[in-house]
């Protein structure tokens, strides 16, 4: 059978309503178009739907039978089409992001904190990972969108957008005071003690590449997986710690650490939101994405 799906919700709503014209009316369609439908519906499965009672009309048993299955079926899809309109309302949804502790903490967590206040219903699900790893999940469909710090190498699908500036640097307790005030070469990296990020991390690769320039490799004394814990033992005078400024923000400040200075500074670099265009975005990402100022190409 190829039955139009428009009879069997005219058949719904006549079973419902009890009323051809109740129906018509809930429809916004005629009364004889309604009994032309379920007269259409009828030849069709070959036996009669409804009798003809004096308030309406009422199921016949084939039509009982047929009506428990058309009730589950089409409120499901109302259903269907509620939850969706929730979606695109905001009301309800699912945002997927990559992102590293570095990014969450510098820069995405303020933004999902007013987000979340605005949206409640919208569940956000972060994928804690280093930028490798991130880039990884946006490949294989993970996540809608990450946010990543460079340097990183972007596959012609993925598109980059810059949003946040940052700035390594080297900083000691005051074990090291004698370096403070003083321009230093990064050849003298090399007879300190270093305590920097494990080699898988975007941060690391970026220090490695810019210190090769100036021909010094780093044997750190500590390879640790959190840049918060770098500035833990560099308070501790375990080492010169390498780590993102932000990190380092509260010891500096309050006179625990210092910053060595270079006779060339490191260039600064980004955090990066990363969409893929094979991978559609969901209404609830689109919006988190405005509110990240993502360019509206981008998204």
């Amino acid at each position: 059978m190829n039955i139009n799906l428009e009879y069997y919700k005219i058949f719904y709503h006549v079973a419902k309503a009890g009323s051809f014209t109740k129906a018509g009316e809930i429809l916004c369609i005629s009364q004889p178009a309604v009994s032309q439908a379920i007269k259409i519906l009828e030849g069709e499965l070959g036996s009669k739907l409804f009798i003809r009672i004096p308030k309406g009309v009422k199921l016949t048993l084939e039509g009982e039978v047929l009506y428990t299955y058309i009730q589950r079926g089409y409120e499901y899809i109302l259903l269907g089409e509620e939850q969706f309109r929730k979606m695109l309302d905001l009301e309800t949804g699912e945002i997927r992001i990559g992102a590293s502790d570095m990014t969450l903490q510098f820069y995405l967590l303020p933004y999902l904190e007013k987000f979340y206040e605005k949206f409640p219903g919208i569940k956000v699900r972060v994928t804690n990972a280093p930028t490798p790893e991130t880039l990884e999940h946006l490949r294989l469909g993970r996540i809608d969108f990450g946010v990543v710090s460079e340097p990183f190498e972007a596959k012609q699908d993925v598109k980059v957008d810059k949003v946040r500036e940052i700035q390594d640097t080297f900083v000691a307790g005051h074990k090291f005071q004698d370096l403070k005030g003083k321009i230093l070469s990064y050849s003298m990296l090399e007879e300190l003690p270093i305590i920097c990020l494990e080699r898988n991390t975007s941060s690391r690769k970026y220090i490695d590449e810019k210190l090769k320039r100036n021909n010094v490799v780093l044997e750190p004394e500590f390879e640790l997986a959190m840049s918060d814990i770098i500035v833990k033992f560099a308070v501790r005078n375990l080492g010169v710690g390498c780590v993102v400024k932000d990190f380092a923000l509260e010891a500096l400040n309050a006179g625990e650490l210092f910053e060595l200075q270079f006779t060339e500074p490191l260039p600064k670099r980004h955090f990066c939101i990363i969409t893929s265009s094979k991978n559609p975005i969901s209404v609830a990402a689109k919006e988190l994405l405005k509110t990240l100022h993502v360019r509206k190409d981008d998204i």
